[in-house]
């Protein structure tokens, strides 16, 4: 059995000298005692999969709103497969495995319902109220909105996931909590990197899978050329939708490849051996090549003409619009509209803040469920 001074002490032994050490980590707002068996990292992983905000991502939409079909993506799905990634490539770099994990599961709690499309309405509602962005918005969850422990709101993270959550944006004006303008560690900036691969991959993926994507004008990039070829030449026999799945995990596994290795380079090259100096550099230490970053951008842009430029996503957009417009609208004309606990909130906070908190808040069955009850007269 190992305590946790003997797991910190491990910690200390194989972790990479560039790594956050448990033992250093700097802390939380509210002193509690340290628990017996668990890391503080393992303990926030724990907290965040408990939290209601966590369980929630369940029901909001990756790309495609949740009813769309029940094999696309979801928020929960994709921070999963965030996870999966982030864990590899900080395994591979000597980097703290759990401190990276526990980001990973934080990195969407702020999310909207209906997905980019939903935070762009949002932001364009709360714009004289200080708009709206998710990474804000999961500080917001994890210090404030999460209510389940009698001495203190939030979950009382450590400051490095609260500092990963915000990643490169400073703390809002409004935020009681104060948070340091230091440069995120080396393992928020695996999550980010790997929070690109897996959306790139994976909406290219659920694009195949619905029809959105035109699979004879993929032959326009080269990464999806070259990994369709071992694709086929691996499995000669298999359908061409396998072929295409494949394809698109040989897509990720190269690409993670690539960023530990040119990442690799990189903290040799620039002798990075202190987390403090990780954290001085502009430099992009967490880093694809040039020629993986080039395939990577080439792929961005084919999904942004291809697939979210589609008219069914226009379509998924504009209804969210509307949806969340005449929510927002009704509950800050009329706030008795709101569920007692947003009321009493808002007798503490502005009400369009705490209305877009309780949108935000919001799963895309939940909105639409709320949308029914609200505007159509024939439903309890």
């Amino acid at each position: 059995m190992f305590l946790r001074n003997e797991l910190e002490e491990r910690e200390n032994e194989y972790l990479a000298g560039y790594a956050v050490k448990s033992s250093d980590s700097r802390g939380r707002v509210h002193q509690e005692a340290e628990h017996p068996y668990r890391l503080c990292f393992q303990r926030d992983r724990d907290r965040i999969i408990h939290s209601t905000a966590f369980r929630r991502l369940e029901y909001k939409t990756q790309v495609f709103v949740n009813h769309e079909g029940d094999h696309n993506r979801t928020r929960l799905t994709h921070t999963i497969e965030v996870a999966q990634i982030a864990r590899t490539i900080s395994r591979a770099l000597g980097l703290n495995e759990d401190l990276t994990e526990a980001i990973a599961y934080a990195h969407d709690l702020g999310h909207t319902p209906f997905g980019h499309a939903g935070e762009k309405a949002l932001n364009k509602l709360m714009k004289g109220s200080g708009g709206f962005e998710h990474n804000k918005q999961g500080l917001r969850v994890v210090d404030l909105l999460e209510y389940i422990y009698p001495d203190f709101r939030g979950l009382n993270l450590t400051f490095e996931i609260r500092e990963a959550i915000l990643k490169n944006n400073p703390p809002y004006a409004d935020h009681p909590l104060e948070l340091s303008k230091e440069r995120p560690t080396l393992e928020a900036r695996v999550v980010d990197i790997a929070d690109e691969i897996a959306y790139n991959s994976h909406d290219l993926d659920d694009g195949i899978n619905n029809g959105l994507l035109p699979v004879h004008k993929l032959t326009e990039l080269a990464i999806w050329e070259e990994n369709l070829a071992t694709a086929r030449q691996r499995y000669p026999k298999a359908s061409n939708r396998k072929i295409s799945r494949i394809t698109v995990k040989l897509i990720i596994g190269q690409q993670v490849a690539d960023i530990i290795r040119t990442s690799l380079h990189n903290l040799k090259e620039n002798k990075i051996t202190t987390r403090q100096k990780a954290q001085e550099l502009d430099f992009p230490l967490i880093a694809m090549s040039e020629k993986m970053e080039e395939n990577n951008q080439r792929l961005k842009r084919f999904l942004h003409q291809h697939m979210y430029q589609h008219y069914r996503m226009i379509r998924m957009s504009y209804k969210a619009d509307n949806f969340l417009s005449a929510l927002f609208e009704a509950f800050t004309d009329k706030p008795r509209l709101l569920p007692p606990s947003f009321q009493w909130q808002a007798e503490k906070e502005p009400l369009e803040r705490v209305v877009s908190d309780y949108l935000a808040g919001m799963t895309d069955r939940y909105a639409l469920d709320e949308y029914i009850k609200i505007f159509n007269p024939y439903e309890r």
